[in-house]
């Protein structure tokens, strides 16, 4: 919009603020994009974690606010994304509503659009994809749609951004004209009681926000809000035997005992009516399109699982080969800033807090932000695509097996990357009990931070050709053991009935690279906002434990053998064995000790108890203090050939074993844990989860460590 850059609206400007309303996959993220050069604010809607995004313009002397609002297929409340939509549309404070539909499925968009219509607010229609509808030869007569309607009908493309100006022109002109009522006319007999039941109110002179058409039709649709707002009003005790016979009347209609399916048929046929007047296909598709095509490959019964294979193992091939190139540099810029920042501070313990701790813990995170950030890329890519909707369907008969849904495996997926937004993202399941229970198997996807525990353990015992098969193997049991779990949990703590499943299979088109540039930093942003915050929270609790209490004696006693070393490694070993007795004295080593008798029936010791209890925090900070433990220091790396012998002479392999399948399995990072809880509902399902993975990683562990010992016996 040129005029929109050109001409910018004085302070005392009208404001007009739009909620924009769609169903899944019409293109309102792009349109919001596309709408101007905007400024964008993402956030989260009041109470709930469901993104909110809204965008800022100025045109024509009017300050515009666009709210884009979660997608919903219906006028409902039944999902998470339903609740948010419904509860804005019917509680907030807007001016009007942009309704966008997906040009080349107009039938299926206009059920949520009739709905809307039937509101007592001003309502625009975006025609969007318009540019596809013409190339599959479908004609849709805007102007034709607009006097059936009595609403505006704007053929835009988010795309190409053509019609842009006009959806906006629209837009403004309708918030200048003066209200009009929508052409949603419904069946003779809804008509019939409609219009009982609005001059009943029109006789009382009912008081009422909303149009008399507009109450009856939500107290004929048993509207709760709309009943309980009349029930507190002297009328309805008049009213109440009206609306009786009212409902009657059109479930005999509709040969229905249930109103709200009588309604869905009233909302089919209006729609139906509607597309027979203004869609027209211009030539018939005697060949497949190329989306169909496509599928045929894709979603092949027999070929599709393993496509969708090769490209999650292309995108993990990316993502650790590519992401391991900054990492050296982030790592070294963190060493650095360590260097500088401590030989300012003189306080000993000062130093090592701010240092060790904090420095430390957040280059911890940060370090891994390029492999985040790649696996965000490729996920936004394989769904921009709309391949991922696919994938999902793909794998829906599947994963029903385990009592998962096919839209599961987008947050099991992004688990192998980080569980941070993996939780997050688990919030595109429809409805409450298959988003909880896919929130507890998704730490069964070993994130990129038990990776580097993996290697060390993979390379103390098992040859170089052997190691990656082995990290592959422990990467599929993980996952399989998470499949088991779901199961589990469904037959128990989840059981009901399977919601069925309902999958969009959007068109195959280019994605946006403005889309995906605002998804993979928006995101990206949020992972280090929450987990490097988290991080640095859990890093100086673990500075504290393992620092205090201070010995001063044993300082002083190995100060004088250091000084007396005879050489550099004979003060260096004397360093480390101080790092290592003090740890021992520390309130983390009284804690390890304190749990050896727990984890003795695994073969563990106390040193690999403290490692557990550190990995609770970051599990990057095992492989660290292993190092402390073994008297190798601190900057010790998985790769580290002393490290990993001295990982294989003091750990037996049924030990390191069960080591590594507590690691798979049990509770996973602070901070991780923390946005669990978040999105699970509450602190009471974070208790749920520790008592989940630690019952589950002590039993497996338990099982694995004496099937290795009989074989190795």
């Amino acid at each position: 919009m040129n005029e929109s850059t050109s001409k910018i609206c004085p302070i005392i400007a009208n404001h007009i603020k739009v909620a924009l309303v769609g169903q899944p996959n019409v293109g309102k993220s792009m349109l919001i994009n596309s709408i101007s050069n905007a400024h964008l604010h993402v956030g989260n809607f009041s109470g709930v974690t469901v993104d909110k995004t809204e965008v800022l313009f100025d045109y024509k002397n009017h300050h515009f606010t666009v709210v884009d609002l979660p997608g919903t297929y219906a006028f409902t409340d039944y999902t998470i994304e339903e609740r948010v939509t419904h509860k804005y549309l019917c509680a907030e404070s807007y001016d009007l509503i942009i309704n966008v539909v997906d040009s080349t499925n107009l039938a299926k968009n206009l059920q949520l659009t009739s709905e809307l219509m039937s509101m007592s607010k001003d309502v625009v229609i975006a025609l969007n994809m318009s540019d596809e509808a013409q190339k599959e030869g479908i004609e849709i007569d805007a102007e034709y749609m607009t006097q059936l309607l009595g609403v505006p009908c704007i053929k835009v493309s988010a795309q190409t951004k053509e019609g842009i100006d006009d959806l906006i022109d629209a837009v403004l002109t309708q918030y200048e004209s003066e209200k009009q009522e929508s052409k949603l006319i419904f069946s003779e007999a809804v008509e019939e009681e409609i219009t009982v039941i609005v001059k009943y109110l029109e006789k009382h002179k009912y008081e009422a926000n909303n149009s008399y058409r507009h109450v009856a039709i939500n107290l004929l649709k048993n509207n709760p809000k709309t009943y309980k707002r009349i029930h507190e009003n002297p009328i309805w005790t008049e009213l109440q035997p009206i609306l009786i016979e009212a409902s009657r009347h059109v479930e005999l209609h509709h040969d229905s005992d249930d109103i709200r399916e009588a309604f869905a048929e009233e909302y089919a046929s209006f729609n139906r009516g509607i597309v027979t007047e203004v869609v027209k296909q211009k030539k018939e598709q005697k060949e497949k399109t190329l989306t169909e095509k496509i599928d045929n490959v894709l979603i092949h019964q027999l070929f599709g699982i393993p496509i969708f294979l090769f490209f999650m193992w292309g995108l993990f091939q990316l993502t650790f080969e590519v992401g391991a190139i900054p990492m050296e540099y982030i790592d070294g810029f963190f060493a650095w800033l360590g260097d500088v920042v401590g030989a300012t501070i003189a306080n000993d313990d000062m130093r090592s807090l701010v240092v060790d701790g904090i420095i430390a813990g957040v280059g911890a995170i940060v370090l891994f932000t390029p492999n985040i950030i790649i696996l965000f890329i490729g996920i936004a890519l394989l769904e921009g695509t709309g391949y991922m909707s696919r994938v999902a369907f793909l794998l829906d008969g599947f994963f029903h097996k385990f009592g998962l849904h096919g839209q599961s495996f987008i947050p099991l997926v992004t688990g192998f990357g980080c569980s941070i937004p993996a939780y997050m993202s688990a919030r595109i399941l429809k409805n409450d009990r298959d988003r909880l229970l896919t929130l507890f198997i998704i730490g069964f996807m070993s994130c990129g931070a038990k990776l580097p525990v993996y290697v060390l353990f993979a390379g103390a015992f098992f040859s170089p050709e052997m190691a990656g098969n082995i990290l592959f193997l422990i990467y599929i049991g993980g996952a399989m053991l998470g499949l088991i779990a779901a199961k589990i949990l469904k037959l128990t703590a989840f059981k009901g009935e399977d919601e069925p499943f309902v999958m969009e299979m959007p068109k195959y088109r280019l994605p946006s690279v403005k889309l995906i540039w605002h998804t993979v930093l928006t995101k990206t942003m949020m992972y280090l906002k929450k987990a490097g915050t988290f991080i640095a929270a859990a890093s100086i609790l673990i500075w504290f434990l393992s620092n205090y209490p201070h010995n001063l004696e044993l300082v002083q006693e190995y100060e004088t053998k250091i000084e007396m070393a005879i050489n550099e490694d004979e003060k260096i070993d004397f360093e480390n064995q101080l790092a290592v007795e003090h740890l021992e004295q520390s309130y983390l080593g009284t804690i390890g000790k304190f749990s050896v008798p727990i984890f003795a029936p695994l073969g563990f010791d106390w040193k690999m108890s403290v490692a557990l209890q550190a990995g609770l925090a970051a599990k990057e900070v095992v492989v660290s203090t292993l190092g402390v433990l073994y008297s190798l220091g601190a900057d010790v790396d998985e790769e580290d050939s002393s490290l990993i012998n001295a990982i294989s002479k003091n750990i037996s392999f049924p030990s390191a074993i069960a080591f590594i399948v507590v690691i798979m399995i049990y509770l996973p990072c602070l901070a991780a844990s923390i946005v669990f809880t978040r999105e699970a509902g509450g602190i009471r399902y974070f208790f749920y989860l520790l008592a989940f993975t630690s019952v589950t990683a002590y039993v497996m562990a338990y099982i694995a460590y004496n099937i290795v010992k009989l074989f190795s016996a």
